[in-house]
């Protein structure tokens, strides 16, 4: 039995949570209040007990202790009566050398339209004290009078600071949830941090035993060490050290497992190579024509609170060289679908975490011989995985693979249009015709599994507006 030497101290930072990346959408408009607490503790690191298989099956047992001063980001419906029993607990992202909430910001929709309440654990050191794979702004330099104090002991601590966090939760009520007692925890996290959480799901969740569930999102290919080290050190053109430690997730995995990958994370961050397979406890979702990160999360994302016009949120949707902070080489994937089917894995997550119902088994992206490049169509669309009516209606060629440029450029994915001899060929009805085409392929998707029925409307709306910028004036 894995404990801790003292309770974690929680208390409220003063005042409106500052907010780094700026969003438009108004969260007490929406239902939800907002806060941030100082978490303050011991926490412990962790070793391995003799080998780390690849099967993910690793024994660990608790190593050093070391104090801890990090911090909680609280989102939750303001009436008790419309919240759901779900906490959805994000380990913030750090890769970029700050703390970053993608899981939230793919999902949110979702989360304040079941009335699920979020956390965000600044789980990581680099978030608080910078150091990632890029230098960004953290917590003590864009706020060094609100932050200055926070004290985190190293990314070897993580796992059990993310822990001490679910077990404050667990416990309901003041202060973190104030009247709100939750009813089960999903762990979620992006990228490095599914990379940190599948670690944490094979070594340490059969230790402490907290979390209902994890979706493991973008994971690459390669684990997060229980040290804390997470390779590689140098962002390039391929992340060419992810091949040397694939590891799966345990099979005899305690609680539910989802994992969401674009076509980037099989590819280009090489989690194809990890060879997860379908298991009692384990989902593997593969999605094609489908990024690492896109217009939904880098643009659009920070101003869809939901009230957004179909043609405003399809404007945002636009492929564009210059996502964020970065200039890339070719237009960025422009697909929402990502948006759309993280909210399903989410939905099918509580449900499995509650009633046992496991979400639909997915084929797989279909590779090349050599396992790094998607097979595609005659139109460039990736084969396999979750067909989605993106790349089974097209107007556009949409890829997680084949970007260039500075930094995480490599990310991003592609957006290549059709020719216009292309469309009039696969939709000789013009607009009307691609509509028809498209609103079958999303129904096929929906009735999958892999797609909410609630987010029909909204998607056939947008994709309505999206053909009118793609092909403007074409009938």
């Amino acid at each position: 039995m894995v404990t801790t030497p003292t309770p974690v101290a929680i208390e409220e930072l003063p005042g409106t949570p500052p907010v780094l990346i700026r969003r438009s959408y108004d969260l007490e408009e929406l239902g939800y209040l907002e806060a941030e607490f100082e978490a303050r503790g011991q926490a412990q690191s962790y070793r391995a007990v003799g080998e780390l298989p690849r099967n993910g099956k690793i024994a660990a047992e608790p190593a050093e202790w070391a104090p801890f001063i990090t911090r909680l980001l609280v989102r939750r419906p303001a009436a008790a009566a419309d919240f759901s029993g779900t906490v959805v607990v994000e380990w913030l992202n750090v890769s970029g050398g700050m703390d970053a909430s993608p899981d939230w910001d793919y999902m949110h929709r979702h989360i304040i339209r079941r009335g699920d309440a979020w956390v965000g654990v600044s789980a990581q050191k680099a978030g608080i004290d910078g150091g990632g794979l890029a230098e960004g702004i953290h917590l003590k330099l864009y706020k060094p009078q609100r932050y200055g104090h926070l004290s985190h002991p190293g990314d070897a601590f993580s796992f059990d600071i993310f822990t001490q966090a679910g077990r404050v939760l667990r416990q309901g009520g003041a202060p973190l949830l104030d009247d709100l007692v939750p009813e089960r925890l999903l762990a979620v996290g992006e990228s490095q941090s599914a990379a940190f959480l599948a670690t944490y799901a094979n070594a340490i969740d059969p230790l402490v035993q907290v979390f209902d569930g994890f979706l493991l999102h973008g994971r690459p290919g390669t684990r997060a060490d229980l040290n804390g080290t997470f390779g590689p050190r140098v962002v390039d053109e391929r992340y060419n050290a992810m091949t040397d430690r694939p590891e799966q997730v345990r099979s005899d995995v305690r609680v539910p497992v989802l994992l969401l990958s674009s076509e980037t994370d099989v590819t280009v961050l090489l989690n194809g190579a990890i060879q997860q397979p379908d298991g009692g406890n384990v989902r593997v979702w593969e999605l094609p024509g489908a990024s690492h990160a896109d217009t939904y999360l880098l643009v659009a994302s920070r101003a869809d609170g939901g009230q957004l016009a179909p043609g405003e949120l399809a404007r945002m949707l636009e492929p564009t060289p210059e996502p964020a902070f970065v200039t890339v080489e070719k237009p960025i994937n422009s697909a929402p679908h990502q948006h759309y089917v993280a909210q399903a894995a989410l939905e099918h997550l509580n449900r499995w975490a509650r009633h046992g119902e496991p979400p639909p088994a997915a084929p797989r992206l279909e590779l090349d011989d050599d396992g790094k490049t998607c097979r595609r169509d005659e139109l460039g669309n990736a084969l396999g995985g979750i067909r989605n009516p993106w790349v089974d209606a097209p107007i556009r060629v949409l890829s997680g693979e084949g970007q260039k440029g500075r930094g995480f450029a490599l990310l991003f994915g592609t957006t290549a249009p059709l020719e216009p001899s292309a469309i009039a060929r696969l939709y000789p009805g013009g607009r009307h015709g691609y509509l028809a085409v498209f609103a079958a392929a999303l129904d096929q998707t929906i009735a999958a599994g892999y797609i909410l029925e609630a987010d029909r409307g909204e998607i056939l709306a947008v994709a309505a507006e999206t053909f009118e910028l793609a092909r403007p004036g074409m009938a």
